[in-house]
């Protein structure tokens, strides 16, 4: 399997210009490329070839004196540009037929993007030197934040910069699964907005909200960066500063789903997930609670994490009525407002936590074997029916009911 890892980059300052010229040079010959077969399409003619693009946009535009700055970067990072556009009209048709999830169709990409990148494959001849910094062609070597130690060698490498102004290397590996220990523990989770995860065996987990939390900060940069004339210096230092702010959000939520999920994967042989329809609730009045809680990040992390682990992941429908079902006796009650969070089962008595019940029905219904003895809060006393009264046999009183209630 290939998996990405990403490292923090310290370019200089004539490293950040040469970055820059990079990825201007390779936004420049993805647009003409897209304009040329938008243009084919339009007259209905058949898309050029991705090699006739390369030739007539990168070959022959190097000789021109209008295209000649194109020689100043590597040719590897133009040439993948070509393959990334390649990639979207793939995903876009594809999504058409069915394939894939729908995406929309390619579109020109600008310098004011907040996200640019440039991909260096083993031609371009990059390395990672003895000292530890990334060589990159027409570049220079730049300083890595080495977090963590790569399992094999990188056949790509991506240098990415958002909006924060950060500069990224992505290198992709290609990995064994790891053979870990087995465990009998099998798990199911309901993922919701009070508690992020209410887990079948009883233990709850805190929704950590950083967006929440980070509002009033959001606030005063956004404001600063309103009064701030358009077009100024001063103003793009303040939208550097937004861009921050919700960067470190971004981060400590993500730093806190790679946590969760590595403890999960890594804990549970089988973990049992429901599929949320988020996009539908994302248009809610609780879209904002949503987006904080990242759900489908989480999920995602699961997803990769269990397959590299050889852990087992369930996804179970998201019609599956696991609020409405007793996890006891497998009754199902009825529909429950969001505000009901502990409810009695009409046919056996058992007061249920509502996310802990949910959790268990989760778990069952991905077919796990997983105990509902937590689900229970407490025991409650069930007045006996009226078909069920004691009779006197002998002058014995004996009732008939249900055992250890009285």
């Amino acid at each position: 399997m290939q998996l990405r890892y990403s490292f923090r980059l310290y370019p200089n300052c004539p490293q950040r210009a040469a970055l820059a010229r990079a990825f201007g040079c390779a936004r420049v010959v993805y647009n003409h490329a897209l304009r040329a077969r938008e243009t084919a399409r339009a007259a209905g003619e058949a898309f050029p070839k991705t090699g006739d693009l390369s030739k007539l946009l990168i070959t022959q535009a190097k000789l021109t004196d209008e295209r000649a700055w194109l020689g100043e970067v590597s040719a590897v990072v133009l040439q993948q540009s070509l393959r990334d556009l390649d990639t979207a009209y793939r995903n876009f048709f594809d999504g058409l037929k069915g394939k894939r999830p729908r995406m929309g169709a390619p579109r020109f990409k600008s310098r004011k993007d907040n996200r640019q990148a440039v991909r260096f494959t083993a031609n371009a001849r990059w390395k990672i030197t003895a000292g530890g910094d990334l060589s990159l062609p027409k570049i220079g070597d730049v300083r890595v934040k080495w977090s963590r130690s790569l399992p094999s060698v990188p056949s790509t490498v991506t240098v990415i910069k958002d909006a924060a102004g950060r500069y990224f290397a992505s290198f992709v590996v290609a990995t064994e699964p790891v053979t870990s220990a087995e465990s009998d523990r099998a798990v199911g989770i309901d993922l919701g907005l009070g508690h992020f995860a209410v887990l079948s065996d009883g233990t709850k987990i805190d929704a950590p909200r950083f967006l929440r939390r980070a509002e009033k900060k959001f606030k005063r940069a956004q404001q600063a960066l309103s009064r701030k004339a358009k077009g100024s210096n001063n103003r793009n230092k303040a939208r550097f500063k937004v861009a921050r702010a919700h960067a470190q959000v971004a981060d400590a939520r993500r730093e806190f789903h790679h946590q969760l999920s590595t403890r999960l994967i890594r804990d549970k042989q089988a973990v049992a997930v429901e599929d949320l329809a988020v996009k539908g609730l994302a248009r809610t009045r609780l879209a904002k609670s949503v987006h904080d809680a990242g759900w489908s990040a989480f999920v995602t992390m699961l997803e990769y994490k269990a397959a590299k682990f050889g852990r087992g992941l369930h996804r179970i429908g998201r019609f599956e009525p696991t609020s409405q079902v007793c996890s006891q006796c497998g009754v199902k009650d009825g529909p429950k407002p969001l505000h009901i969070r502990v409810w009695e089962c009409r046919a056996c008595g058992a007061v249920l936590d509502r996310d802990i019940n949910a959790a268990v029905n989760v778990a069952k219904a991905a077919g796990l074997a997983v105990s509902a003895c937590r689900a229970q809060v407490r025991p409650v006393l069930v007045p006996a029916q009226r078909g069920e009264a004691g009779t006197h046999r002998g002058g014995q009183p004996t009732v008939v009911g249900i055992p250890g209630f009285y």
